[in-house]
């Protein structure tokens, strides 16, 4: 991770310790505990907290995330042949609610995070309030891409705002990898907009039709079209997404959410997504 670290804090400062703030970054994503209570061996908690926040805010976590793909890509530890799409929902503990408005941009100052949310990804549902992460894993069960939104938010809209994530650079240059060889859902993704967005992008997909859709669909007869094509071989590699979820949420400030502000969660799940890639 070292060179894609930012050297300097701005205005000639420089940066202190990277590999003990990162080590507090990691052992709160890891326990869940509140900044606060960090370890005094990490240093002062607001320096670690003060860190991520910017690091979330101003995207370095991403860039450091696309890095890692990059050097993952360039040694073949990708499998793009399967490309599997999921979402799992994130229950907020109390703590993650009453996030102040974000103030109006003012010109010539700083802007918003670059994952502000004006929602900041909450919902509420029958449990309470809830996020939802949606992911797209790669056949080495290590996530690709990801959105959040608010808990009750439907599966299928979010198909094609995931995918248009997937941006692998590629070391030698030139356009990043976008597409996989095959996608990949349940039945939630069945839409006509998905269908045709996969089509339009040449991307082969497995993804079973649901019975109303089948129904409406017979009873045009002809003008219905023809039946989805399913491989149920193929059908059982989405069992690999699901993995790479649970290897996901075995980060406790994953699997429940103490962030207030959605950018800054975003950079959680996203320093989530690092550790899975480094890890051998």
């Amino acid at each position: 991770m070292e060179p894609h670290l930012p050297k300097n804090v701005g205005r000639g400062g420089r940066w202190k310790s990277h590999r003990r703030v990162i080590n507090g970054i990691l052992f709160r994503q890891r326990t869940g505990v509140p900044w606060r209570d960090l370890p005094a061996r990490f240093g002062k908690w607001k320096t670690v907290h003060d860190r991520h926040r910017r690091w979330s805010a101003d995207g370095t976590w991403e860039r450091i995330l696309r890095a890692v793909q990059a050097d993952a890509d360039a040694e073949g530890r990708i499998d793009w042949s399967m490309v599997s799409v999921d979402s799992t929902s994130c229950r907020a503990h109390q703590h993650a609610a009453g996030a102040r408005t974000a103030a109006p941009l003012v010109p010539g100052r700083r802007g918003r995070p670059v994952q502000h949310r004006s929602d900041e990804a909450l919902g509420r549902s029958r449990g309470g309030l809830t996020c939802k992460i949606h992911l797209s894993g790669e056949g080495g069960r290590r996530p690709l891409a990801f959105v959040i939104t608010p808990g009750q938010w439907g599966d299928a809209p979010q198909l094609i705002p995931v995918l248009e994530r997937i941006r692998v650079p590629r070391p030698g240059g030139g356009h990043p990898r976008t597409r996989p060889g095959h996608l990949g859902g349940d039945k939630a993704y069945s839409s006509r907009q998905n269908r045709r967005y996969l089509r339009r992008r040449q991307i082969k997909h497995t993804i079973p039709e649901r019975k109303d859709q089948r129904a409406n669909r017979q009873r045009r007869g002809s003008a219905g079209g023809r039946p989805a094509g399913f491989d149920k071989t193929i059908y059982k590699r989405r069992n690999e997404v699901e993995r790479t979820i649970n290897a996901l949420k075995g980060f406790r400030a994953v699997a429940t959410r103490f962030d207030k502000r959605a950018y800054i969660f975003h950079g959680t799940v996203t320093v989530a997504a690092i550790r899975l890639w480094l890890r051998p």
